[in-house]
């Protein structure tokens, strides 16, 4: 197994060509993306080996199976290929490219500045068109006010799994690491529910997802904190109070962490009640802010994330120098 120093240059690699390029929408519509194979191979599986007639505990055990055969099917050729590329120096640039499809630092930060730029040019219905794009709520039954809480939500809890939690898997095990976790989120997205289809199939999915996102979802508390500290018009401390006090009371093991920070930093109310669907979730506040937020407060959470991100990228180029 290549050490630590290499998976470090990987992933500092990957950080910043994804940071200049994100995901080019040529390639896109030329190859798609890693996760849209993940996902046809997810929906496959499902509609193979989830069947209604089956036992719950069955179809729990075809889930896992299910979830083991994505896992193998991503993370072994991948292995094979960074042990083969990774003792020169092009083979590692080659696996930092592959790595940069998968960090969502610049896609993430585009979708939620087209919900800034559609309330501030489009008004209303264009802020509920943009934000629909990154929420899972009705935005039919958002105000303005809602739509910017719902975009900075996603872009708390989307800074941990899409970004920082790709970055620590890449950290911890290279190019199989991070495509792995991806594996693992993306399953969780398409079956991790508690519906009665899913519920027993998507059961390992859902709780291997909680597990792999745990480091992370501190981690990125802890930059959201750290770049509070040298971002103008923001709080540092008020993100670590509210972390301290809120994050453990949000209905998701980790979404509550970087939301918390993100509340606390920006001097808002974030999560509590909102409706998915014609469903209304009752949930904790996270933060003691105001609840009334405007593009002004997306523009400046935007700015805290892209500050949170140079702060990982620092750290990690700085780990990948020191022990390089």
């Amino acid at each position: 197994m290549p050490p630590l120093s290499t998976f470090l240059l990987i992933l500092s690699g990957a950080l910043l060509i994804e940071a200049a390029a994100g995901y080019p929408p040529a390639l896109f519509r030329a190859i798609r993306h890693p996760v849209v194979w993940m996902g046809t191979l997810i929906g496959a599986l499902d509609r193979r080996w989830n069947d209604p007639a089956l036992s719950f505990a069955r179809r729990r055990w075809r889930g896992v199976a299910a979830l083991l055969v994505l896992l193998t099917a991503t993370s072994l050729p991948a292995a094979a290929l960074q042990c083969t590329l990774a003792g020169s120096a092009a083979g590692l640039a080659l696996l930092a490219l592959l790595a940069a499809t998968l960090p969502a630092q610049r896609s993430l930060h585009d979708h939620v500045l087209a919900v800034a730029k559609g309330l501030e040019r489009g008004g209303l219905e264009s802020g509920r068109a943009a934000v629909s794009m990154i929420v899972g709520r009705n935005p039919a039954a958002l105000d303005e006010a809602g739509v910017c809480r719902a975009a900075i939500e996603s872009l708390a809890e989307n800074f941990s799994d899409g970004v920082t939690a790709p970055a620590f898997w890449c950290g911890m095990a290279g190019l199989p690491g991070i495509l792995a976790y991806k594996a693992v989120n993306t399953a969780d997205s398409m079956i991790g529910h508690r519906t009665p289809r899913h519920e027993a199939y998507g059961w390992a999915a859902a709780r291997l997802d909680d597990w792999v996102n745990l480091p992370a979802s501190r981690l990125s508390a802890l930059w959201i904190v750290l770049a509070a500290a040298v971002t103008p018009g923001v709080s540092s401390r008020s993100a670590l109070r509210a972390v301290q006090r809120d994050a453990r009371h949000h209905r998701s093991p980790n979404a509550g962490w970087p939301e918390a920070a993100m509340a606390g930093a920006l001097g808002l109310r974030l999560a509590g009640p909102r409706i998915y669907g014609e469903t209304r979730v009752e949930d904790r506040w996270m933060g003691d802010g105001r609840a009334e937020a405007g593009a002004a407060d997306l523009r400046r959470a935007l700015r805290l994330y892209r500050r949170a991100c140079g702060l990982q990228v620092a750290a990690v180029v700085a780990g990948a120098a020191f022990l390089f």
